[in-house]
């Protein structure tokens, strides 16, 4: 993993919240930065971002949900690799109180697709720019743990994580011959638009030990299910 590069990530969904911050403190450890937002969301951030580390900070417009869009972004990234994807998308329906059998089919797809089909579309999709023994990731949560759901709650929200779970672990086996590491991440529940006001870690309590566990995965190839503070979540 030695290199006199500098090492590059490539984070989908980074105009706010845990994106940003990845984007954030992957720059405080001396990477260079290619993120992603949507055309209707905020890039004030990575402006902001790009503006206090020159030549560091790409920024590009995705949305995940948009083929044509991931298409054209695939296009634009030919000739460049980098040593991380991380992935980062999640939402949630609009009364997560709901019980699955009272989630509308429209929600259902909504949701399904934002957190799990897309993020893999992503994944399978620019892929071919990762270097060799580069990192693959996707944001998960605690909450996709099948074991770990004792209490349900969040059901439509947690079946869309559980799937994402299941789709990295089908693409790690088909890739079983690869060097690539591969994380699904935990992040905990934290402080921000999805998580609520009612989360009991901040940004700053996760994200900086998130990326310090993404750094050390990268020295351990196959897929992993870790939360922030590197423990492994069950599946």
């Amino acid at each position: 993993m030695t290199s006199n590069a500098t090492p590059r990530i490539l984070i989908v969904g980074a105009s706010r919240g845990l994106g940003l911050a990845m984007v954030a403190e992957f720059l405080s450890h001396c990477w260079a930065v290619t993120a992603t937002v949507r055309e209707s969301s905020p890039r004030d951030g990575l402006d902001d971002l790009s503006r206090r580390h020159p030549g560091k900070v790409g920024i590009e417009q995705l949305d995940m949900n948009d083929t044509d869009q991931l298409a054209a972004l695939d296009t634009r990234l030919d000739g460049e690799t980098f040593d991380i994807l991380f992935v980062n998308a999640g939402v949630s329906n609009r009364d997560p109180t709901q019980t699955i059998g009272e989630v509308s089919t429209e929600e259902f797809i909504h949701v399904m697709v934002t957190n799990a089909l897309s993020p893999m579309r992503v994944v399978e999709r620019l892929v071919r720019h990762v270097t060799p023994d580069g990192l693959i990731g996707v944001m998960s949560s605690g909450q996709g743990s099948i074991t770990n759901n004792t209490a349900g709650q969040r059901e439509l929200y947690r079946g869309t994580k559980a799937a994402l779970n299941m789709y990295m672990r089908s693409f790690a086996a088909r890739e079983a011959n690869a060097r690539h590491p591969m994380v699904v991440m935990a992040p905990g529940w934290v402080r921000t638009e999805l998580g609520g006001e009612a989360a009991p870690l901040t940004i700053e309590d996760s994200i900086p030990r998130l990326v310090q566990v993404l750094l050390a995965k990268r020295d351990r190839p196959g897929l992993e299910y870790l939360d922030y503070q590197g423990r492994t979540v069950p599946w």
